[in-house]
């Protein structure tokens, strides 16, 4: 399995997705925390689906930004990791 940081810096390497992770700023970071806690904690996206009882392809679309997702659905994919979700407003 390739780590979260090398396969983030190869897909930096594309103008496009550089400027579209720039303006997307806080909608990437959220996915770059949840997908590297995954990666970090060796589990593919079908087995995080089946702890928090959806599927693989909801998992997938929220890591490629398709997918815009309710507090809940990040709360049970926070638990699904054994993480806590922190919303801040400054």
């Amino acid at each position: 399995m390739k780590s979260y940081r090398s396969v983030k810096s190869r897909l930096l390497r594309n103008r496009r997705i550089k400027k579209a992770y720039h303006e997307l700023g806080p909608e990437f970071t959220l996915v770059e925390k949840l997908m590297e806690k995954r990666i970090q904690k060796g589990l593919t996206q079908e087995a995080l689906a089946r702890r928090i009882g959806t599927k693989q392809s909801a998992i997938s679309r929220l890591e490629r930004g398709e997918y815009n997702p309710t507090l809940a659905f990040l709360r049970k994919v926070a638990a699904g990791l054994n993480a806590k979700l922190k919303i801040t407003v400054t």
